[in-house]
Protein backbone atom coordinates (compact mmCIF):
# COMPACT_ATOMS: atom_id res chain seq x y z
CA UNK A 1 0.00 0.00 0.00
CA UNK A 2 1.33 3.06 -1.01
CA UNK A 3 1.41 6.06 1.21
CA UNK A 4 1.97 9.42 0.70
CA UNK A 5 2.47 12.46 3.35
CA UNK A 6 1.26 16.02 1.71
CA UNK A 7 3.41 18.93 3.69
CA UNK A 8 1.24 21.49 3.87
CA UNK A 9 1.26 24.20 6.56
CA UNK A 10 -0.11 27.12 4.25
CA UNK A 11 -3.99 26.91 4.68
CA UNK A 12 -4.08 29.62 1.70
CA UNK A 13 -4.03 27.07 -0.64
CA UNK A 14 -5.63 28.16 -4.22
CA UNK A 15 -7.71 26.39 -6.53
CA UNK A 16 -5.50 25.55 -9.08
CA UNK A 17 -2.72 24.00 -6.23
CA UNK A 18 -5.64 22.15 -4.97
CA UNK A 19 -6.50 20.49 -8.88
CA UNK A 20 -2.98 19.70 -8.97
CA UNK A 21 -2.84 18.15 -5.81
CA UNK A 22 -5.71 15.83 -6.85
CA UNK A 23 -4.08 14.68 -9.65
CA UNK A 24 -0.86 14.17 -8.23
CA UNK A 25 -2.33 11.58 -5.30
CA UNK A 26 -4.07 9.30 -8.07
CA UNK A 27 -1.61 7.00 -7.56
CA UNK A 28 -1.36 6.43 -3.62
CA UNK A 29 -3.61 4.63 -1.01
CA UNK A 30 -3.41 6.57 1.76
CA UNK A 31 -2.85 10.29 2.04
CA UNK A 32 -1.86 12.15 4.96
CA UNK A 33 -2.22 16.15 5.17
CA UNK A 34 0.75 17.53 7.35
CA UNK A 35 -0.12 21.07 8.99
CA UNK A 36 2.78 21.20 11.15
CA UNK A 37 5.58 19.48 12.40
CA UNK A 38 4.53 18.22 15.58
CA UNK A 39 4.27 14.62 16.39
CA UNK A 40 4.72 13.05 12.92
CA UNK A 41 7.83 11.06 12.30
CA UNK A 42 8.81 11.66 8.61
CA UNK A 43 11.14 9.37 8.06
CA UNK A 44 11.04 6.94 5.20
CA UNK A 45 8.39 8.03 3.91
CA UNK A 46 6.84 9.42 0.43
CA UNK A 47 6.52 12.93 0.88
CA UNK A 48 5.02 16.27 -1.29
CA UNK A 49 5.89 19.34 -0.08
CA UNK A 50 2.83 21.49 -1.66
CA UNK A 51 3.69 25.59 -1.63
CA UNK A 52 1.30 28.15 -2.26
CA UNK A 53 3.41 31.08 -2.57
CA UNK A 54 3.10 34.81 -1.38
CA UNK A 55 1.78 37.49 -3.61
CA UNK A 56 4.31 40.23 -2.48
CA UNK A 57 7.27 37.98 -1.59
CA UNK A 58 7.07 35.12 -3.36
CA UNK A 59 7.64 32.49 -0.68
CA UNK A 60 5.57 30.08 1.45
CA UNK A 61 6.07 31.68 5.02
CA UNK A 62 4.54 29.01 6.55
CA UNK A 63 6.70 26.13 4.78
CA UNK A 64 9.62 27.99 5.79
CA UNK A 65 8.58 28.14 9.79
CA UNK A 66 7.65 24.46 9.35
CA UNK A 67 11.21 24.21 8.15
CA UNK A 68 12.97 26.22 10.84
CA UNK A 69 11.33 24.46 13.67
CA UNK A 70 11.72 21.18 12.37
CA UNK A 71 15.36 21.48 11.87
CA UNK A 72 16.12 22.90 15.77
CA UNK A 73 14.41 19.67 16.64
CA UNK A 74 16.55 16.92 14.36
CA UNK A 75 19.07 17.16 11.65
CA UNK A 76 18.09 14.17 9.96
CA UNK A 77 14.12 14.63 9.65
CA UNK A 78 13.61 13.17 6.78
CA UNK A 79 15.77 10.38 6.57
CA UNK A 80 15.07 7.60 4.18
CA UNK A 81 12.28 9.61 2.53
CA UNK A 82 11.82 10.66 -1.15
CA UNK A 83 10.41 13.92 -1.93
CA UNK A 84 8.44 15.80 -5.23
CA UNK A 85 7.25 19.44 -5.21
CA UNK A 86 3.52 21.20 -6.59
CA UNK A 87 4.36 24.81 -6.21
CA UNK A 88 1.71 27.36 -7.72
CA UNK A 89 2.34 31.21 -7.78
CA UNK A 90 -0.09 33.97 -8.66
CA UNK A 91 2.92 35.98 -10.23
CA UNK A 92 5.26 34.55 -12.65
CA UNK A 93 8.48 34.86 -10.53
CA UNK A 94 9.27 33.18 -7.73
CA UNK A 95 8.66 29.45 -8.18
CA UNK A 96 12.18 27.53 -9.53
CA UNK A 97 13.97 30.06 -6.21
CA UNK A 98 11.53 28.72 -3.69
CA UNK A 99 11.81 24.39 -5.13
CA UNK A 100 15.57 25.13 -4.89
CA UNK A 101 15.38 26.64 -1.32
CA UNK A 102 13.39 23.64 0.12
CA UNK A 103 15.20 21.00 -1.64
CA UNK A 104 18.13 22.41 -0.44
CA UNK A 105 17.14 22.20 3.13
CA UNK A 106 15.24 19.11 3.09
CA UNK A 107 18.14 17.31 1.30
CA UNK A 108 20.39 18.51 4.27
CA UNK A 109 17.98 16.64 6.52
CA UNK A 110 18.76 13.67 4.63
CA UNK A 111 15.64 13.83 1.90
CA UNK A 112 16.18 12.24 -1.34
CA UNK A 113 14.61 13.76 -4.38
CA UNK A 114 13.53 11.92 -7.58
CA UNK A 115 14.96 13.72 -10.94
CA UNK A 116 12.35 16.50 -12.32
CA UNK A 117 10.70 16.61 -8.72
CA UNK A 118 8.76 19.45 -9.49
CA UNK A 119 5.63 21.27 -11.39
CA UNK A 120 5.31 24.80 -10.90
CA UNK A 121 2.49 26.61 -11.82
CA UNK A 122 3.05 30.34 -12.23
CA UNK A 123 0.32 33.04 -13.37
CA UNK A 124 -2.06 32.27 -16.36
CA UNK A 125 0.14 29.04 -16.52
CA UNK A 126 2.34 30.29 -18.94
CA UNK A 127 5.07 28.30 -17.89
CA UNK A 128 3.38 25.18 -19.94
CA UNK A 129 3.61 27.31 -23.12
CA UNK A 130 6.12 25.27 -24.45
CA UNK A 131 4.48 21.99 -23.54
CA UNK A 132 1.81 23.17 -25.69
CA UNK A 133 3.64 23.34 -28.68
CA UNK A 134 3.94 19.46 -28.78
CA UNK A 135 0.95 18.54 -27.49
CA UNK A 136 -2.00 21.07 -28.49
CA UNK A 137 -3.62 20.93 -25.02
CA UNK A 138 -5.09 23.52 -22.94
CA UNK A 139 -2.72 25.03 -20.30
CA UNK A 140 -4.35 23.93 -17.44
CA UNK A 141 -4.49 20.23 -18.79
CA UNK A 142 -0.94 20.56 -19.37
CA UNK A 143 -0.74 21.04 -15.74
CA UNK A 144 -2.76 18.27 -14.29
CA UNK A 145 -0.97 15.69 -16.68
CA UNK A 146 2.36 16.62 -15.81
CA UNK A 147 0.70 16.85 -12.10
CA UNK A 148 -0.26 12.89 -12.24
CA UNK A 149 2.97 11.78 -14.10
CA UNK A 150 5.17 13.48 -11.23
CA UNK A 151 2.39 11.20 -8.44
CA UNK A 152 2.74 8.40 -10.55
CA UNK A 153 6.72 8.67 -10.51
CA UNK A 154 7.23 9.04 -6.83
CA UNK A 155 4.52 6.38 -6.10
CA UNK A 156 6.22 3.77 -8.09
CA UNK A 157 9.84 5.28 -6.87
CA UNK A 158 11.55 1.84 -5.14
CA UNK A 159 15.57 2.35 -4.64
CA UNK A 160 18.47 4.43 -6.35
CA UNK A 161 20.79 1.83 -8.89
CA UNK A 162 24.08 0.82 -6.82
CA UNK A 163 26.87 3.25 -7.77
CA UNK A 164 29.60 1.60 -9.14
CA UNK A 165 31.05 3.93 -11.49
CA UNK A 166 31.05 7.83 -11.13
CA UNK A 167 32.10 10.80 -13.18
CA UNK A 168 34.06 13.56 -11.89
CA UNK A 169 34.32 17.27 -12.98
CA UNK A 170 36.38 20.35 -12.48
CA UNK A 171 37.79 22.64 -13.79
CA UNK A 172 40.39 24.27 -11.43
CA UNK A 173 43.97 24.38 -11.63
CA UNK A 174 45.60 21.04 -9.11
CA UNK A 175 47.78 22.95 -7.24
CA UNK A 176 45.52 25.65 -5.83
CA UNK A 177 41.97 24.35 -5.31
CA UNK A 178 40.61 23.70 -2.42
CA UNK A 179 38.42 22.06 -3.72
CA UNK A 180 40.20 19.35 -5.55
CA UNK A 181 41.92 19.30 -2.42
CA UNK A 182 38.54 18.49 -0.52
CA UNK A 183 37.66 16.26 -2.90
CA UNK A 184 40.61 13.80 -2.97
CA UNK A 185 40.12 13.27 1.35
CA UNK A 186 37.01 12.15 -0.16
CA UNK A 187 37.17 10.14 -2.88
CA UNK A 188 40.51 8.38 -0.89
CA UNK A 189 37.63 6.32 0.79
CA UNK A 190 35.66 5.44 -2.27
CA UNK A 191 37.71 2.19 -3.17
CA UNK A 192 34.83 0.14 -4.41
CA UNK A 193 33.67 2.79 -6.71
CA UNK A 194 35.52 3.31 -10.62
CA UNK A 195 36.28 6.53 -10.77
CA UNK A 196 36.93 8.74 -13.94
CA UNK A 197 38.26 12.26 -13.10
CA UNK A 198 38.21 15.03 -15.99
CA UNK A 199 39.59 18.38 -16.23
CA UNK A 200 37.62 20.64 -18.07
CA UNK A 201 40.86 23.26 -19.36
CA UNK A 202 39.95 26.87 -20.74
CA UNK A 203 39.13 26.76 -24.05
CA UNK A 204 37.68 22.94 -24.21
CA UNK A 205 33.83 23.65 -23.63
CA UNK A 206 32.26 26.22 -26.63
CA UNK A 207 29.08 26.90 -24.37
CA UNK A 208 26.18 25.60 -25.39
CA UNK A 209 24.30 28.05 -28.77
CA UNK A 210 20.87 26.97 -28.58
CA UNK A 211 20.46 24.70 -32.05
CA UNK A 212 17.01 23.75 -32.66
CA UNK A 213 15.34 21.04 -31.01
CA UNK A 214 15.58 19.10 -33.99
CA UNK A 215 18.84 19.75 -34.64
CA UNK A 216 20.37 18.84 -31.19
CA UNK A 217 18.29 15.85 -31.04
CA UNK A 218 19.47 14.20 -34.66
CA UNK A 219 23.10 14.85 -33.14
CA UNK A 220 22.00 13.35 -29.88
CA UNK A 221 20.80 10.60 -31.74
CA UNK A 222 23.90 9.99 -33.28
CA UNK A 223 25.67 10.69 -29.39
CA UNK A 224 27.49 14.11 -30.67
CA UNK A 225 26.83 17.60 -30.48
CA UNK A 226 27.45 19.88 -33.40
CA UNK A 227 29.92 21.35 -31.56
CA UNK A 228 31.88 17.85 -31.12
CA UNK A 229 35.06 18.43 -29.35
CA UNK A 230 36.29 17.24 -25.91
CA UNK A 231 32.63 17.24 -24.38
CA UNK A 232 31.56 15.08 -27.11
CA UNK A 233 34.73 12.64 -26.90
CA UNK A 234 35.33 12.09 -23.36
CA UNK A 235 32.14 14.10 -21.33
CA UNK A 236 29.27 12.46 -22.83
CA UNK A 237 30.60 9.03 -22.72
CA UNK A 238 31.48 9.41 -19.21
CA UNK A 239 28.35 10.72 -18.09
CA UNK A 240 26.41 8.17 -19.75
CA UNK A 241 28.52 4.97 -18.62
CA UNK A 242 28.08 6.46 -15.22
CA UNK A 243 25.90 5.97 -12.18
CA UNK A 244 26.85 9.26 -10.73
CA UNK A 245 28.42 12.63 -11.39
CA UNK A 246 30.47 14.55 -8.92
CA UNK A 247 30.46 18.20 -9.67
CA UNK A 248 33.43 19.73 -7.89
CA UNK A 249 32.41 23.67 -8.01
CA UNK A 250 34.66 26.76 -6.49
CA UNK A 251 32.44 29.36 -5.91
CA UNK A 252 33.18 32.04 -7.97
CA UNK A 253 31.13 35.18 -7.86
CA UNK A 254 28.20 33.28 -5.68
CA UNK A 255 27.82 31.39 -9.35
CA UNK A 256 28.81 28.09 -11.22
CA UNK A 257 32.46 28.45 -12.85
CA UNK A 258 32.29 29.26 -16.25
CA UNK A 259 33.61 26.28 -17.92
CA UNK A 260 31.18 23.92 -16.09
CA UNK A 261 27.75 26.00 -16.41
CA UNK A 262 29.30 25.65 -20.38
CA UNK A 263 29.27 21.66 -19.80
CA UNK A 264 25.86 21.45 -17.72
CA UNK A 265 24.53 23.74 -21.04
CA UNK A 266 26.10 21.22 -23.58
CA UNK A 267 24.24 17.84 -21.38
CA UNK A 268 21.17 18.85 -23.55
CA UNK A 269 22.30 16.70 -26.36
CA UNK A 270 22.31 13.51 -23.90
CA UNK A 271 19.45 14.17 -21.79
CA UNK A 272 17.35 14.54 -25.46
CA UNK A 273 18.63 10.75 -26.00
CA UNK A 274 18.61 9.11 -22.37
CA UNK A 275 17.05 9.41 -18.62
CA UNK A 276 18.70 10.66 -16.63
CA UNK A 277 17.07 9.39 -13.45
CA UNK A 278 18.52 6.46 -12.32
CA UNK A 279 21.61 8.76 -12.19
CA UNK A 280 22.74 10.73 -9.16
CA UNK A 281 24.61 13.66 -8.34
CA UNK A 282 27.11 14.91 -5.31
CA UNK A 283 28.45 17.80 -5.43
CA UNK A 284 32.13 19.55 -3.41
CA UNK A 285 32.01 23.14 -2.99
CA UNK A 286 34.41 25.51 -1.63
CA UNK A 287 33.97 29.40 -0.90
CA UNK A 288 36.40 31.73 -0.33
CA UNK A 289 34.33 33.25 2.27
CA UNK A 290 30.99 32.67 2.05
CA UNK A 291 27.67 31.54 -0.73
CA UNK A 292 28.41 27.99 -1.32
CA UNK A 293 24.94 27.87 -0.64
CA UNK A 294 23.94 29.78 -3.82
CA UNK A 295 26.17 27.58 -6.20
CA UNK A 296 24.38 24.80 -4.13
CA UNK A 297 21.01 25.58 -5.31
CA UNK A 298 22.20 26.49 -8.91
CA UNK A 299 23.51 23.01 -9.15
CA UNK A 300 19.90 21.85 -7.79
CA UNK A 301 17.99 24.02 -10.13
CA UNK A 302 20.33 23.11 -13.32
CA UNK A 303 20.70 19.26 -12.85
CA UNK A 304 18.27 17.90 -10.36
CA UNK A 305 14.71 20.08 -11.08
CA UNK A 306 15.53 20.40 -14.98
CA UNK A 307 17.85 18.05 -16.41
CA UNK A 308 16.21 15.02 -14.15
CA UNK A 309 19.34 13.54 -12.02
CA UNK A 310 18.58 12.41 -8.72
CA UNK A 311 19.47 14.10 -5.99
CA UNK A 312 20.25 11.96 -3.00
CA UNK A 313 20.32 12.63 0.71
CA UNK A 314 22.85 15.11 1.89
CA UNK A 315 24.09 14.81 -1.31
CA UNK A 316 26.17 18.23 -0.68
CA UNK A 317 29.16 19.08 1.27
CA UNK A 318 30.14 22.63 1.24
CA UNK A 319 33.48 24.45 3.26
CA UNK A 320 34.81 27.92 3.48
CA UNK A 321 38.77 28.16 2.30
CA UNK A 322 40.56 30.95 1.25
CA UNK A 323 44.37 30.86 0.63
CA UNK A 324 45.63 27.43 -1.20
CA UNK A 325 45.92 24.51 1.51
CA UNK A 326 43.61 26.48 3.84
CA UNK A 327 40.86 23.94 3.45
CA UNK A 328 43.51 21.78 5.71
CA UNK A 329 43.48 23.70 8.17
CA UNK A 330 39.87 23.61 9.16
CA UNK A 331 39.23 21.56 12.19
CA UNK A 332 38.03 18.34 11.36
CA UNK A 333 38.24 18.16 7.83
CA UNK A 334 39.30 14.80 7.61
CA UNK A 335 36.17 13.58 9.74
CA UNK A 336 33.91 15.30 7.14
CA UNK A 337 35.43 14.14 4.46
CA UNK A 338 35.04 10.89 5.40
CA UNK A 339 31.63 11.05 6.53
CA UNK A 340 30.50 12.55 3.22
CA UNK A 341 32.62 9.33 1.64
CA UNK A 342 30.23 7.28 3.53
CA UNK A 343 27.52 9.09 2.78
CA UNK A 344 28.31 8.48 -1.06
CA UNK A 345 28.55 4.10 -0.36
CA UNK A 346 25.61 4.10 1.67
CA UNK A 347 23.72 5.80 -1.08
CA UNK A 348 25.28 3.35 -3.33
CA UNK A 349 26.10 -0.16 -1.44
CA UNK A 350 24.29 0.12 1.79
CA UNK A 351 27.18 -0.50 4.40
CA UNK A 352 29.96 1.25 5.66
CA UNK A 353 33.52 2.03 4.83
CA UNK A 354 35.67 -0.69 6.48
Amino acid sequence: MEELYVICPNDKISSELKKMLNSFIREFDTVHYILNWHNTDFRNKKILFLLELDNSICFDIPMLIFFSNLSSESKDAFQGSTAALLIHSSSELGTKRAAQDIIFMANKLGCNFIGHPLVEATANLKNFLTWQKSTQRPLEEICLILSAKLGKRLAEYKSAAAIKKMTVLYSSPHKISNTLDLWHLISKHLKKISIEELQIENGQILDCKGCHYKLCLHYGKQNSCFYGGFMVENILPSIKSSDAVVWLCPNYNDSIGANLTATINRLTVLYHKISFYNKSIFAVIVSGNSGSDSVAKQLIGALNINKGFRLPPNSIITETANDPGAIFKIPGIKSKARSFAENIMKNSFNHQIP
